[in-house]
């Protein structure tokens, strides 16, 4: 009776000392007020930092897609799929949490030092199940996050042209695709704090100024709210959805910067929550506003007047997708980090300049698919369906498959979901739900409006769901002086109006 007392108070010691290394480092050190303002500022590693990361990490620029979403899907069904999704996410987010202690205290157990290594999913599923589940892992979770960054770059440039379509949305890219590379300087997940908490505020005012100035604008003249009507628009709706709370898959790197990883288990839920205040009266109220013409219309600012309140939004909303993109890319830049041996590397300057490679396909790939909107669909339902919903299901389930496994676990799943049999229930249903309704139906849906994109926009399109330009007129020529004086009184007619004016009035912006 004794040594079981033992070893479970053992095992308490091992789990709170996971993630401490920050904190011993710290212990000693003078607090100058450089130091201070460091830390309020740059070192971020508290269970608030974590919440303000996923959070804004959360509700990105797909904030400006879900009343896409809505059209397609309907009030009620756009409703519904949110929570659904949302509770779904934190889930999954809470069975990664588990698995990062899991792996950490197998290591640290072992005496291993992380304190100049990032741990990283894939990582995890290599010191939980092999190498196979780890190249499984790598692949997807890169592959996601590379897409991740590529639709950061769209919206910059959709966003910005609001402000100003002097240029087209392709330059915008190259613009903001050299400002997003300025991230290859913030180390890591630790140095994130002030840029979270900004993100968080500005995503705030942009939702609370979709849902005010929506119910302000009021519906518009014969609003149709008809949705859903095609199977096509639905599903690709709801993988949109599923790609909104699929944002924990930088799960891992935000908890190895927190210096008391185990508080993270209800952070996820808990941004998913706050997150659901600003998505839900939002999409709700751009929907109930302005109804079909949203299925032509995939970002929400499109639709509302301009005034300075958008133009705020719409700077905030840039500046955010700047903080998302680093949020992104930087778990890829660790790999590539990993990858050519500089993951250790003291000089900020030359893991700097190693990084910038990582930013050149981003940049290309949002060249190449400029479709802002379907593209989160489709990078929904191909990608992050495995990378943070059916892969972290089934790794929990094989990771304590044995008894030993669940006897020894370090976190053992809660009372509320019904224990161990309430877990493998939950996580039989993630798997079943996400591979047919959010892979099958949805990866159809998705890919075939994708591709309807592509033929209709073509691939480098240079200003996606842009109106055509104005024609540039030439002057009727009038009959020279020795004309005149041949034919006396004659008045040249004018040219006809081109069709395009007659037409232009009807235009839609989905429509070329």
């Amino acid at each position: 009776m004794g040594s079981t007392s033992n070893g479970n108070e053992e095992k308490v010691v091992e789990t709170v000392m996971v993630g401490r290394y920050v904190e011993m480092e710290q212990d000693g050190e003078e607090k100058t007020i450089k130091s201070r303002l460091s830390g309020l500022l740059w070192h971020g590693g508290s269970a608030y930092d974590a919440w303000f990361s996923c959070a804004s990490n959360q509700v990105a620029q797909v904030l400006l897609t879900l009343p896409y979403s809505f059209s397609q899907l309907g009030m009620l069904s756009g409703i519904l799929f949110q929570l659904f999704y949302g509770l779904m996410g934190s889930w999954t987010a809470y069975l990664i949490s588990i698995l990062y202690v899991e792996y950490r205290t197998r290591k640290e157990r072992e005496k291993v030092d992380f304190r100049n290594h990032v741990i990283q999913w894939f990582e995890v599923l290599d010191g939980l199940l092999g190498k196979h589940w780890r190249h499984v892992g790598l692949a997807f979770n890169c592959t996601f996050l590379l897409f991740g960054s590529v639709i950061q770059l769209i919206a910059c440039a959709s966003n910005i042209y609001y402000i100003n379509d002097k240029l087209d949305k392709r330059t915008w890219t190259y613009i903001f695709g050299a400002c997003c590379a300025t991230t290859v300087f913030i180390p890591s997940f630790h140095n994130y704090r002030i840029w979270s908490f900004l993100g968080l505020v500005m995503t705030t005012y942009t939702a609370w100024y979709l849902t005010i100035a929506s119910l302000l604008h009021g519906q518009v003249e014969g609003v149709k709210h008809s949705g859903p009507t095609k199977l096509v628009l639905y599903f690709t709706g709801a993988t949109n959805i599923l790609y909104t709370f699929g944002g924990h898959a930088v799960t891992v790197e935000i908890m190895h910067a927190m210096w008391k990883p185990q508080k993270f288990k209800a952070i996820y839920l808990l941004a998913t929550l706050y997150v659901l205040t600003l998505t839900l009266p939002s999409a709700a109220s751009v929907y109930w506003a302005f109804g079909d013409a949203l299925l032509n219309h995939s970002n929400a600012f499109s639709l509302l007047p301009r005034t300075a309140f958008r133009d705020a939004a719409v700077v905030l909303m840039l500046i955010h997708q700047f903080i998302t993109f680093g949020f992104a890319c930087t778990p890829l830049y660790f790999v590539w980090e990993k990858v050519i041996g500089l993951h250790d590397c003291r000089s900020l300057c030359k893991r700097a300049a190693a990084r910038l490679p990582v930013v050149v396909p981003i940049w290309f790939l949002a060249i190449v698919f400029p479709f802002f909107g379907p593209i989160n669909s489709a990078v929904g339902s191909l990608l992050v369906s495995f990378t943070v919903y059916v892969i972290p299901a089934l790794a929990h389930m094989f990771t304590f498959r044995s008894a030993v496994a669940r006897e020894n676990a370090v976190e053992r799943p809660p009372r509320l979901v019904g224990g161990w049999i309430g877990a493998y229930m939950m996580n039989m249903l993630v798997v079943g739900w996400v591979l047919v309704v959010g892979f099958g139906l949805g990866g159809w849906a998705s890919m075939t409006n994708f591709i309807r994109q592509i033929n209709t926009f073509g691939l480098f399109a240079k200003c996606y769901q842009c109106p055509p330009p104005m024609p540039t007129l030439a002057p009727t020529p009038f009959p020279s002086n020795a004309q005149n004086a041949t034919n006396p009184g004659i008045i040249p007619s004018p040219s006809p109006a081109p069709s395009y004016f007659i037409h232009h009035q009807h235009y839609h912006h989905g429509r070329p």
